[in-house]
């Protein structure tokens, strides 16, 4: 993987120390648009319960944990990522709080410094179950509650500030409130912060189950690949390896394998689906394209596996293959007087089937 980070036009970064106010055309006062929403996502923690370990490395189903939130976050403007520079699957900014390691505070102070937008998701980097669908839940809510934010709770009732999408402004005025009480912000804990706000909960056990010990990095590597979540899990790996953001009708492709296994080889179905995705990509298409060609070789598939029911129907044949090693030449008929290879003459039968090699 590559590591990003997105270049800034002139005159439109926010530099540390920016407020990031709005104006009253509802963009921010140094030019930047703030339609849509940014995301802020904190990865700088000790990790004192996996024995210092780089906890945003830590592989769960073949993707770093911070991978994993950066996909779930893709929709963002701006997505800030506070902790050292690492390689990332996904452009981002860096940030990073002063001093490093003062606490969740001043990490999502600085991260806060960066984005512009109206509304920020902010997420911490150690959850393997977060996706685009729950931080759209969350912006979703955000809008339509009316509220300053709108957080995860988890199967215990405990709220997750870091699960959680927040109006920027209401974020501001009260991490300067505390800073103007404090004198700076840090170690004091995110609850002195979310007291503050009007909230709204959702809960949600799976979306919100983040990863502090090498019990839960365990837990969370079992769920993947169990049989209702593996596939899913095994495709969205992928797509993030090769960098493919395509999200395609998965069902469509099964059937097409399928359908290809069953009515040609079992060899014919991975080679099938590839060729499909290829047909689609050299038609410069999206989903719509793949779907389509899905169609097209389905169709194919079916009419094949349906002359084969016919010949089995009638009793006719295909004509004889001719061995390896031997001459193609034209085929020789077969009637009463030919033998099947074990006397004098020509043998005419078909050589045994090749054993599937699915």
């Amino acid at each position: 993987m590559t590591a990003y980070e997105r270049p800034s036009a002139p005159g439109s970064s926010i530099g540390p120390g920016s407020s990031g106010a709005l104006g009253v055309d509802g963009r921010d006062t140094n030019g930047r648009d703030t339609d849509g929403h940014d995301a802020v996502v904190l990865a700088g923690g000790a990790a004192r319960r996996l024995g210092g370990a780089d906890k945003p490395g830590v592989h769960v189903g073949g993707r770093a944990l911070l991978d994993r939130v950066l996909a779930a976050c893709s929709g963002a403007v701006v997505t800030v990522v506070v902790a050292e520079p690492r390689p990332t699957g996904r452009p981002v900014e860096w940030a990073r709080e002063d001093p490093p390691g003062a606490g969740p505070l001043a990490a999502l102070d600085a991260g806060l410094r960066h984005t512009t937008a109206a509304y920020v998701v902010v997420l911490s980097a150690d959850l393997p179950f977060l996706d685009g669908g729950t931080v759209e839940r969350l912006l979703t809510a955000l809008q339509e509650a009316g509220t300053e934010g709108v957080l995860l709770t988890d199967s215990g009732g405990r709220d997750q500030p870091l699960v959680a999408a927040y109006r920027s402004a209401a974020l501001r005025r009260e991490l300067a409130a505390l800073r103007a009480e404090h004198g700076e912000l840090t170690g004091l804990p995110l609850r002195r912060l979310t007291a503050a706000l009007e909230l709204t909960r959702i809960t949600d056990p799976v979306a919100s189950f983040d990863c502090d010990t090498w019990d839960d990095i365990a837990a969370a590597r079992a769920r993947i690949r169990e049989h209702g979540h593996v596939l899913d899990e095994w495709i969205t790996a992928v797509k993030d390896e090769l960098g493919i953001d395509l999200d395609v009708d998965i069902s469509v492709l099964l059937d097409l394998a399928r359908d290809a296994a069953h009515g040609v080889a079992r060899p014919a179905a991975p080679l099938t689906t590839f060729l499909v995705g290829y047909a689609a990509a050299q038609a410069k298409g999206g989903p719509e394209a793949v779907a389509e060609a899905a169609r097209k070789a389905t169709a194919l598939a079916l009419r094949w596996a349906a002359e084969a029911e016919v010949e089995a129907d009638d009793g006719t044949a295909p004509p004889p293959t001719a061995p390896s090693g031997t001459s193609g030449g034209s085929s020789t008929d077969t009637g009463p007087g030919t033998n099947s290879g074990t006397g004098p003459g020509p043998s005419t039968a078909a050589p045994e089937a090749r054993p599937d090699a699915g």
